[in-house]
């Protein structure tokens, strides 16, 4: 039992104990009724076990020349945007354990899969959903839905300030960022916009002229990534957030970063801290904006 079900089980037991309280003790049949409902919803829960999450769902509906109002949607565009978005994601889930070669297959793409369970209804779109691989346990959110999370976050950085779009690019794998500008281009092509909806955060294009902005924004000569040796000593790492401070050799100036996904245990970089060392990091600057920093593997000694 998933833990949607499990909550809802908890509603139908109180439901059907205020039923009972409100039922005449002379209405024998009605009260026995929904007093043996309520036993087997009670053994029911008592044999439960919600240890299961639901997976991870995205809403992406269209609007432009490829749609038909709410009633369809060119079956080229249709599969092409939608493949575009679901390859987005896979590249994005993909990058979280590992960087992503430039080019070849996508590894673990098995464990990255979209379903399309659904239509949406209002305009026209499709609800996507994780694919269960296994069982979906509770607690930090599976990869799918941290790409969810990003490509979402990325699509939203698209439209705002330079800073912003530098914040949700500076952990975006290049190959990442790729597939998001190349299913932007797929609107584009077709003068298309799209919403993305996960969960209650929802980010959506209100013309093609944003969409081109977007792409755009996204180009190499604007958002511009490139690695550098730095000098200088580790002030600070937080695991959890995978976040860490630096004090440059030359400036003194403390510099604020995220650590990638290669390197495996970020707690152990508190064993190095207020050394001489240098570090290997991405830099990600956008416009004007300031940088960000990433870095990429465990500092070595100067």
């Amino acid at each position: 039992m998933n833990r949607g079900e499990y909550l809802q089980m908890l509603g139908e037991k109180t439901a059907l104990e205020r039923m009972i309280a409100e039922t005449p003790e002379d209405d024998v049949l009605d009260r026995a009724s929904l007093s043996a409902r309520l036993k087997s919803v009670e053994d029911t829960l008592t044999q439960a076990k919600p240890d299961e999450r639901e997976p991870a769902r995205v809403r992406l509906t269209f609007k432009g020349r490829p749609v038909i109002g709410s009633h369809g949607i060119f079956a080229e565009f249709g599969m092409k945007a939608v493949n575009g978005f679901a390859e987005s994601v896979t590249a994005m889930a993909a990058s979280l354990s590992a960087p992503l070669a430039a080019t070849g297959p996508i590894p673990n793409r098995d464990q990255h899969q979209l379903l399309i369970t659904n239509t949406a209804l209002g305009s026209f779109g499709f609800e996507l959903e994780e694919h269960r691989t296994g069982q979906l346990t509770l607690g930090d959110g599976s990869a799918v839905a941290q790409a969810f999370d990003r490509t979402q976050s990325l699509l939203r950085g698209t439209q705002g300030t330079d800073d912003e779009l530098a914040d949700s690019a500076a952990e975006a794998d290049r190959r990442a960022l790729d597939k998001v500008r190349a299913f932007l281009g797929t609107l584009a092509d077709n003068e298309a916009v799209c919403t993305v909806q996960f969960g209650e955060s929802i980010v959506s294009f209100s013309d093609v002229g944003q969409v081109r902005t977007s792409i755009e924004r996204l180009s190499h000569e604007n958002l511009r990534e490139v690695q550098e040796e730095l000098r200088g000593e580790l002030q600070g790492v937080l695991p959890k957030a995978r976040a860490f401070e630096f004090k440059l050799a030359d400036s003194s100036q403390v510099i604020r970063g995220k650590i990638s996904p290669t390197v495996g245990d970020p707690d152990a970089l508190n064993r190095e801290l207020h050394r001489p060392t240098v570090i290997k990091v991405m830099v990600t600057r956008v416009g004007r904006g300031r940088p960000r920093y990433l870095l990429l593997e465990a500092p070595a000694s100067p």
